[in-house]
């Protein structure tokens, strides 16, 4: 990898450390800035990840076990958003906090999040998915440079904005050509650069990429995708929760499947994976209605 490309990752790396460092406004009041990850409307796992990132400031440092976020309102990505935490219970194995997101003085998201100590105990887990390593995979935005050169100049340069999780896919598709296929996907993930070592900071950025690509399995059977004009698309809720400890500096792999679509819905599953052990398993609806489009 050149020094300059280096930089870039690095930079990229800052940029998401950035995002999810809130600014204390006072005891249990935050406030995260906003980027355009996705588009004008504030991408879900940035909101994800800061509420997460607030509620752990709360607590005395064990690690969030599981997490219930229902997305209420579209936010806007020129303005910063204003979290407040709710300190719901404080006991000797479970901590549990109520976030709520306020931009322009309106509700855009409620999360529960419980928090507990890592403890012995049973221990058991399904077999991890066997899959092509990492390393012998084509990245995202090697896949997107293959087809941007067929693309118009303003989608590509969409396209081509490189994100601050690396991703490399499985069995990756074209999205400007979907065709049906089995609601299953997966990918490595990783942040490129080493992050610092503070657990809290992980599972922020964690919860910051789970959001990406999961609502897709539930659209592959029906031959759609985010690029389909037709479609409008939003998360409804997610919900995560968290095995054990993972770094997200590491590779995970997560691995998506969705089970069904119905009344304009679906539902999707995710696990994530880090050598050889699940460490966060992921689930969330999403809105997938399909708008008639004008006859020329």
């Amino acid at each position: 990898m050149t020094t300059k490309a280096q930089d870039s990752k690095r930079e990229l790396t800052q940029e998401l450390i950035d995002v999810l460092t809130l600014e204390k406004l006072e005891e249990d009041l935050f406030r995260g800035q906003s980027r355009n990850f996705v588009g004008n409307r504030v991408f879900g796992g940035q909101v994800l990840g800061q509420a997460l990132r607030a509620a752990s400031l709360t607590t005395d440092g064990r690690p969030a076990h599981s997490l219930h976020a229902y997305f209420l309102n579209a936010g806007d990505i020129a303005a910063p958003i204003v979290y407040q935490v709710d300190r719901l219970r404080d006991g000797r194995s479970f901590v549990s906090r109520q976030v709520r997101a306020i931009q322009y003085g309106k509700l855009i998201f409620t999360m529960l999040v419980s928090f507990a100590p890592i403890e012995e105990g049973l221990n058991f887990q399904i077999d991890m998915p066997v899959v092509p390593e990492p390393e012998s995979l084509k990245t995202e935005q090697e896949l997107k440079k293959l087809i941007a050169p067929f693309l118009p100049e303003k989608v590509r340069a969409n396209l081509m904005r490189e994100r601050q999780v690396e991703l490399r896919p499985i069995n990756p598709t074209n999205p400007f050509a979907p065709v049906p296929e089995v609601p299953s996907r997966a990918h490595w993930m990783r942040v490129p650069t080493r992050l610092p070592d503070d657990p809290s900071l992980h599972q922020s950025i964690i919860a910051f990429s789970s959001d990406f690509s999961l609502m897709g399995a539930g659209l592959m059977p029906h031959g759609v995708s985010f690029m389909t004009p037709s479609l409008q698309a939003a998360s409804i809720d997610h919900s995560m929760h968290f095995h054990r400890p993972a770094r997200a500096d590491d590779w995970l792999l997560y691995d998506m499947e969705a089970t069904v679509t119905s009344n304009a819905r679906g539902l999707n599953f995710g696990r994530m994976w880090q050598n050889g052990q699940l460490v966060v398993s992921t689930n969330q609806e999403g809105l997938m209605r399909l708008r008639e489009t004008e006859q020329k």
